[in-house]
């Protein structure tokens, strides 16, 4: 039997303390320091200092775990007005770490993998977005230490082992999808309208909003640095013919791109993941088998395929990149201008899309509303003031992989500004989430049926206590 020795997050997607998940906040900051009674007093009840609370398979959910969630959704704004009430909320918690830790063991037996770098980006972004609602470092730290987190690094460890755990619960629920192992389930209007009747007036403040329809258009380089790259590429490929080893070497050593600090490694990759040139040759190669130079939007590619399971492969990659420079930059800004020109004199948008947008870039075509405080800095400024329709003046956007700039020509196709939300705006997000909470639910009784599951500690209980 083994013991977690640090909470786990709460079901990503489920309902959470009796909300659902539609109506919670995202990037909660440190909880401030309350007055609320902890959940458990092991001391005044003369309980040991800690306990189990549950045991799920071969893991230990301990007490002093739904002890720290409780707290910390007291402190988030669940109320608790009564001795019952705490109960209910810490029976509520237990269960949802019960079922958290049911997803994280099924994703290990499906081997989900999530990449170290991954958990990092997304702890660094939380630690961007909380340190924003505090006015300065040292109040962001005053709020740590009251949320019990004596320093960054223990929050940063915390948030890093939660985070790992629910893109671990989101990549089984998505595998299983994909396998067709998780039916899904349908939801009526009669309880959209019930879901959001009752928690209407917990919904967040509806942002003002832009739609927008673009073609990106990348800096090319030129065919001298091609021819370059080429040639660098193809001294690579022979070096590995000699020693087909040294894969993961010459990749730290010379691959550009982020997958370079990791030996080139890739993960695992379905069909239609990776840009279609790399995707043909990833699927056709033998494990342990060196591809030929296969050339993509990005540069020059050579690829090994480590392993190989039904429907996904886990690859590697070394890239060689051309040199873009000023030259090429001016370059792309004319073509976006020229670009816009056209579009403005009545040309259609989905010729000149398919013929210059850049699809490597991971730029969408269309996107059909997105908030405008989350707009990137260029785009806010380019759309500052835009009317509906309006093709907005070509506009850069750094691309920091070529060191160089990308060119954006865009068209609004929607407008909203603040305020608050009607059931027609929100219909489809209920509908999707309570299906979604559903089918989750499903999957989790399923599991809970297969497994281990052994409830020791009862907060009804507890609460009767002297």
């Amino acid at each position: 039997m083994m013991l977690r020795l640090a909470p786990t997050l709460l079901l990503t997607g489920a309902a959470l303390l009796a909300a659902p998940s539609f109506v919670l906040a995202q990037g909660t900051p440190p909880a401030a320091k309350t007055d609320a009674k902890p959940a458990v007093d092991t001391t005044a009840k003369g309980l040991p200092l800690d306990g189990i609370a549950a045991v799920v398979g071969d893991q230990v959910i301990l007490v002093s775990e739904v002890v720290t969630a409780v707290n910390q959704a007291r402190a988030s704004g669940a109320k608790v007005e009564s001795a019952k009430d705490l109960a209910k909320l810490e029976a509520d918690v237990l269960e949802q770490l019960i079922d958290a830790e049911l997803l994280v063991q099924k994703a290990k037996l499906e081997k989900v993998e999530v990449q170290d770098a991954e958990v990092l980006s997304s702890v660094d972004d939380q630690e961007k977005k909380i340190r924003q609602q505090f006015k300065s470092d040292a109040e962001f730290k005053t709020a740590l230490k009251e949320a019990g987190m004596g320093t960054l690094e223990e929050w940063r460890k915390l948030q890093g082992e939660q985070v790992k755990r629910t893109k671990l619960q989101q990549g089984v629920m998505q595998k299983l999808q994909r396998d067709g192992k998780v039916t899904s389930v349908n939801v009526s209007e009669e309880e959209i309208t019930e879901a959001f009747n009752a928690y209407r007036d917990r919904l967040p403040k509806k942002e003002a909003r832009i739609g927008l329809r673009q073609i990106v258009v990348a800096t090319r380089p030129s065919e001298d640095a091609k021819k370059k790259a080429r040639d660098k590429i193809d001294s690579l490929h022979a070096e590995l013919e000699k020693r087909p080893e040294d894969f993961e070497l010459i990749a730290k050593r010379e691959s550009m791109d982020g997958s370079r600090e990791l030996g080139g490694d890739l993960g695992w990759n379905r069909r239609g993941r990776m840009v279609p040139e790399f995707d043909r040759m990833m699927f056709a190669l033998n494990p342990g088998v060196i591809s030929p130079v296969v050339e993509t939007a990005f540069g020059f590619h050579i690829i090994r395929v480590d392993r190989v399971q039904p429907a996904e492969v886990k690859a590697r990659h070394i890239l060689i990149r051309p040199r873009v420079d000023t030259a090429d930059e001016r370059r792309a800004k004319l073509l976006a201008d020229s670009i816009a020109t056209v579009w403005r004199a009545g040309g259609s948008y989905d010729s000149l899309s398919v013929k210059y947008h850049d699809n490597g870039s991971g730029e969408d075509k269309s996107i059909p509303e997105y908030p405008r405080s989350e707009l990137p800095e260029p785009y806010r400024n380019a759309l500052e003031g835009a009317t509906i329709n309006q093709i907005v003046d070509p506009f850069a956007m750094p691309d920091p992989s070529a060191g160089v700039s990308k060119f954006v020509v865009a068209q609004v196709t929607f407008l909203d500004e603040a305020g608050q939300w009607t059931l027609a705006e929100y219909r489809d997000r209920i509908r999707d989430q309570l299906s979604e909470e559903r089918k989750m639910r499903r999957l989790i009784d399923n599991l809970k049926k297969q497994t281990y599951v052994s409830v020791r500690y009862d907060p009804a209980k507890q609460a009767m206590q002297p």
